[in-house]
């Protein structure tokens, strides 16, 4: 199964929630922070063979979700917040809900008519025809964009299945932000529910430089995003677990 991996360290002596933490809290579990640390030591290893330097280029939000199996074994998954260059080739992380196998057709033809659109404003003979083209390529551009998150869809622990547009319709925030369902917290539990692997802990930290205007530092934990996370989040947990200030009981493992 893509994006599982076992735990090196010996966790018997850690206790485990008996519910998930909140993912837009602090309040993190041991065995997630645990997983987390793995986790790091995977990606120094792994950096160096993807297509991204973290050096060079800002760094991105990873995630870890700890899982109990239906053996009632436990184990993780790991993903990045975003797309890494060929990431549908790294069979360690967890990947996108969007089916770029299925789905990948209408963006690329959508994406190759804004270029040539672009071309076509930049050989305008005058003004209004340059007006009437760009007013073109942004309707298209709306377009692909609404079909994007059409084909983004997430299951709720009650095995209940929508799409982006939908989960937005019943949220105050009306519509999904550009890149909406790509962050790791979200891409994790998706992935959990369809396998039927039961949430145990999440975590997310930042890995790389810190970009100016959000000040992260590496290996630093951060709470879920709720710009693009919370109405996801909300619906997939169908809000049992985002309320609790954070707080999770544990029991002995």
């Amino acid at each position: 199964m893509q994006g599982i991996l076992d735990f090196n360290s010996d966790i018997t002596h850690l206790g485990i929630p008996t519910q998930l933490n909140n993912p837009f809290g602090l309040d993190i579990p041991d065995i997630a922070i645990v997983a987390a640390e793995e986790f790091q030591e995977f990606i120094a290893l792994e950096e160096t063979k993807w297509e991204y330097d973290f050096q060079l280029r800002p760094g991105k939000m990873f995630g870890v979700l700890v899982v109990r199996q239906s053996d009632d074994n436990l184990r993780y998954l790991g993903a990045v917040s975003g797309k890494l260059p060929g990431n549908e080739d790294y069979d360690k992380l967890v990947p996108s809900p969007f089916n770029e196998a299925t789905h990948d057709y209408f963006l690329t033809k959508g994406l190759i008519e804004v270029t040539e659109l672009g071309n076509q404003i930049k050989e305008a003979s005058n003004d209004t025809q340059s007006a009437e083209l760009i007013k073109k390529r942004s309707n298209l551009s709306k377009s692909i964009q609404r079909k994007l998150f059409e084909n983004y869809h997430f299951l709720n622990l009650s095995g209940q299945s929508k799409n982006l547009l939908s989960i937005f319709k019943d949220a105050a925030e009306g519509k999904p932000p550009a890149a909406t369902g790509e962050c790791a917290a979200p891409k994790l539990l998706q992935y959990a529910i369809k396998h039927q692997l039961h949430p145990i802990a999440i975590a997310e930290f930042w890995w790389g430089n810190s970009l100016n205007t959000l000040e992260r530092q590496h290996k630093t934990f951060y709470p879920a995003c709720r710009s693009k996370c919370k109405p996801v989040l909300e619906y997939i947990l169908e809000n049992q677990t985002l309320y609790n200030n954070g707080q999770s009981t544990t029991k002995e493992s």
